[in-house]
């Protein structure tokens, strides 16, 4: 079974510049009920707090990862 992200890349793959992966969510309440599933090494954003991003772990931060 394929990932999103794998899915993703796939559909993107001859895109110029490289991706990132983003989860958008209204607020940190409903963002919570799906902590689990968030991937690590993505960004996520609250339309509640439109000027911040959550990175989640990783190397790069707000930038495509090289394959």
């Amino acid at each position: 079974m394929r990932s999103i992200n794998s899915e993703l890349k796939v559909l993107f793959e001859n895109a110029n510049p490289g991706l990132v992966f983003v989860t958008a969510f209204p607020d940190r309440n409903v963002m919570r009920r799906f902590l689990t599933d968030i991937s690590w090494e993505t960004e996520v954003w609250c339309a509640d707090s439109p000027t911040h991003l959550i990175h989640f772990n990783g190397e790069r931060f707000l930038g495509p990862y090289s394959e």
